[in-house]
């Protein structure tokens, strides 16, 4: 991909991001972001590489077609430019901001080099998309909200299953209670990662069944408690009361757990996700946006907008079926993978 390609980010590749392996893998838990354990990084990046390369090939490939035809960086070159972030769902607003600032460094730096001004563009994705993360304390309880379909039950197996690996124990608690076999599907997941599950019958308080999980954290002294809830968006007033009568519960049960609200979002709908993201920050407060099936779609800016738009970092990200493909988001990697 020539000078500003993957090829060149290997050679000098950045503390934290993952590149090629040039030694064996480390299987130390990582504790920032994500506590789990440190993966061979070549094969992480590798991983990353093949889930977006839908968007890679939307993204970078016309934004490379664009600078090799231009001559002359002009308000042309900018407008194709716009365009085609918008066209990944980066979204009006965030494309403009994006482009707004480009063109701020280049008259800055009298750049007149296309080949330069996409370097720059990618320095400043990586820029908004580096939102600070709080470090993670036990013992937690983690929260999964989000509509249903977007991948909840699965992305919690997984991510019992990572942080299982990194030897902390975890106990899973279904309460979405409203969805039929929500709970079923859930002990699926329970079994493959080797973890106990509490659940009560269909239509039960979501809360009881929250209760009831905090007690058996405490009884084995989990690090996790992972919480699945009902994915009801057409009322926000019976989304908000469940979810305050949980914080309720976990406040008043389990007083000394970190509470972490983690919001997925199926990066496949473009800015529905968006608006899901808008109404779900309205009813709750969230503490991250776990983004999947990002290999299916050839928009990934929607990563980008989220984060610039609701100032919510992106926490996890969804590259693929393996539990490996459920990532630790890392803007470096993230920006590199597509350009």
């Amino acid at each position: 991909m020539g000078l500003f390609g993957f090829g060149k980010k290997k050679e000098q590749p950045q503390e934290q991001a993952p590149v090629r392996p040039q030694s064996t893998p480390v299987m130390a838990p990582v504790e920032e972001p994500a506590p789990e354990p440190k993966e061979e990084k070549g094969g992480v990046f590798s991983r990353l590489w093949r889930g977006l390369t839908k968007t890679r090939n939307n993204v970078a490939g016309k934004v490379d077609e664009l600078v090799e035809s231009t001559e002359v960086i002009d308000e042309d070159f900018y407008e194709n430019l716009v365009d085609i972030l918008i066209m990944s769902d980066m979204g009006v607003r965030t494309s403009d901001k994006v482009i707004s600032e480009l063109k701020r460094r280049v008259e800055a730096e009298r750049i007149t080099d296309a080949r330069r001004a996409r370097e720059i563009l990618k320095t400043i994705l990586k820029e908004i998309m580096n939102q600070p993360r709080t470090p993670l304390k036990w013992p937690m309880v983690m929260l999964i909200v989000g509509v249903n379909g977007v991948g909840k039950t699965t992305t919690i197996g997984k991510l019992a299953m990572r942080f299982k690996a990194a030897r902390h124990s975890v106990v899973l608690a279904a309460a979405d209670t409203f969805r039929a076999a929500a709970a079923d599907q859930l002990e699926i997941w329970a079994d493959r990662a080797g973890v106990p599950l509490v659940r009560h019958a269909e239509g039960a308080d979501p809360a009881a069944v929250v209760f009831d999980g905090i007690k058996k954290a405490q009884a084995q002294e989990a690090d996790l408690l992972i919480v699945d809830t009902a994915g009801r968006l057409h009322n926000k007033k019976n989304l908000m009361d469940e979810l305050e009568k949980i914080y309720r519960v976990i406040t008043k049960e389990y007083a000394g757990a970190e509470v972490r609200t983690y919001l997925v979002i199926d990066a496949t709908t473009g800015q529905n996700g968006l608006q899901q993201a808008k109404t779900f920050a309205e009813v709750t407060k969230v503490s991250g946006i776990v983004l999947t099936k990002l290999d299916g779609t050839a928009k990934g800016g929607i990563a980008v907008a989220i984060q610039d738009e609701l100032g919510l970092p992106v926490s996890y990200i969804g590259v693929g079926e393996g539990i490996e493909d459920l990532q630790a988001f890392d803007a470096e990697s993230f920006v590199d993978a597509i350009f």
